[in-house]
């Protein structure tokens, strides 16, 4: 049986990131969201404008929806559908990590948390479904941010609040810093929400390397970083490796 056509499946999730967003995206933004090259994303573009699919704006030349697609449906994972194929693999990045394992979307201008493994210590810990956390300050909300740049925007209008000393604060800081997941492929932070704590994530993508989440971890500073203060090796591939099984489940669903 033949496999996939992978052109189809860019151009599906370029459809997609049009449609979750507020406002017309830039082919840059577009690549970099889903990690393509801008040549290959322009080149979609074009055929998805000579279908009707998506509307150029003449003044700014950036895309949006075109009317023979307006309708589209971006929720089609659904967030228990991503809890699920996650489940297994947060369990044994638990396991492997010895940290909390967290699940985290975007909703609105923050992260939801959807799933939480706690740590495998048998510790007083607090389930943290259903939380809210701060995009700027987390390495799951850096992970959602770097990809999606409609949200990036957001965030940095509506302010960058102050959590601790290290927190990110100004838009050109969080613009590098996303540039830097973007590059390494996963985000990072110490003690920029909580003083002492530290956190990594990777992204979650689906079909044509949308990202719908991310999963990383969460702890003391001191077990997730080395002597230098950054995150150990072991750690970042722990939690890397961890985010590619649940893509390669969630492609790899019919």
């Amino acid at each position: 049986m033949p496999g996939p056509v992978q052109s189809i499946e860019r151009a599906a999730a370029i459809l997609r990131l049009l449609a979750r967003g507020s406002g017309p995206l830039g082919v840059g933004e577009i690549s970099e969201s889903l990690g393509l090259a801008k040549a290959t994303a322009h080149g979609i573009l074009r055929t998805l404008l000579d279908v009707g699919f998506v509307e150029q704006d003449k003044a700014t030349g950036k895309y949006r929806l075109g009317a023979a697609f307006v309708h589209l449906d971006s929720s089609y994972l659904d967030v228990n559908e991503l809890r699920s194929r996650s489940i297994n693999w947060a369990d044994a990045l638990a396991a492997r990590s010895g940290e909390t394992v967290r699940i985290g979307v975007p909703l609105e201008s923050s992260v939801l948390v959807v799933h939480h493994v706690f740590r495998p210590d048998d510790s007083m810990q607090t389930l943290d479904v259903d939380s809210r956390l701060p995009p700027h300050a987390t390495a799951l909300g850096k992970v959602l941010l770097a990809y999606d740049a409609d949200l990036a925007g957001r965030v940095q209008r509506s302010g960058l609040t102050s959590f601790t000393r290290r927190t990110i604060t100004t838009p050109g800081k969080l613009a590098q810093a996303l540039a830097a997941v973007r590059d390494a492929g996963w985000a990072a932070e110490t003690g920029e929400s909580v003083p002492g704590e530290a956190s990594i994530a990777a992204p979650i993508r689906a079909h044509g390397g949308l990202v719908v989440g991310a999963i990383g971890i969460s702890g003391a500073m001191e077990r997730i970083c080395d002597a230098s203060g950054r995150p150990t090796r072991r750690q970042v591939d722990t939690v890397v490796d961890a985010a590619r099984s649940v893509s390669r489940d969630i492609t790899s669903s019919k």
